[in-house]
């Protein structure tokens, strides 16, 4: 059977996220571009082609890493939960990854990731960018659900998120490093669970006119 245009570009695309993923987790911000089309068994101009630049390449990488994890998230979730039972199974699924094999060398890169965007400007911009549309899901997973005799408005979800993440990435790194050892998953719920309250969402609050 022949092979596609779209078919090939696609293959050399996945080929080169995988040697970025390898390189850069062993690396951080000293991958060298040409080492990473080479353990994809392309050429540099192959990056440029697919992506424009390294930080590009990069970017694109965090956004494939994390895509599985926030459609996971989704399906975890079920469509009729209340904000509450929407959050609790949210922390849950987070929680759960924490005991995965693959637990540690996705903290590690994480944490090679934060430490090339502190280095360098565009690429603190781009995975900035990449983050924050991510983010925008789990936004959109709050947004119209019940909460308290109402329903919760893209501002509520977006002052829940921004507080959950932070909470969210604080437990779970801290388990993987073992320096959590009583964060089980019903810990982390409840944890979460507590956001789910007061001025958090409260739109008063929300409004920095008091209006």
């Amino acid at each position: 059977m022949r092979v596609t245009r779209a078919e090939i570009k696609e293959r050399n695309r996945r080929a080169l996220l995988d040697a970025a993923l390898e390189l850069v987790a062993r690396d951080g911000y000293r991958a060298r571009l040409d080492e990473i089309a080479d353990r994809a068994g392309l050429t540099t101009g192959a990056v440029y082609s697919l992506f424009g630049s390294k930080d590009e390449l990069v970017a694109a990488l965090v956004a494939d890493h994390l895509r599985p994890e926030y459609a996971g998230l989704e399906r975890a979730v079920p469509a009729g939960a209340d904000l509450r039972d929407a959050v609790d199974a949210v922390a849950r699924f987070l929680r759960r990854r924490c005991d995965l094999p693959g637990a540690r060398s996705e903290l590690g890169l994480q944490l090679t990731l934060l430490d090339m965007a502190l280095r360098t400007p565009g690429m603190r911009t781009r995975l900035t960018e990449t983050v924050a549309a991510q983010e925008n899901q789990l936004v959109a997973l709050f947004t119209g659900r019940e909460h308290d005799g109402g329903v919760v408005g893209d501002r509520q979800a977006r002052r829940l998120t921004t507080a959950l993440r932070a909470l969210l990435v604080g437990i779970t790194q801290g388990v993987v490093l073992g320096l959590a050892p009583e964060a089980d998953e019903q810990y982390v719920a409840d944890a979460a669970r507590g956001l789910v309250s007061g001025a958090l969402l409260d739109d008063h609050a929300a409004d920095p006119d008091g209006t």
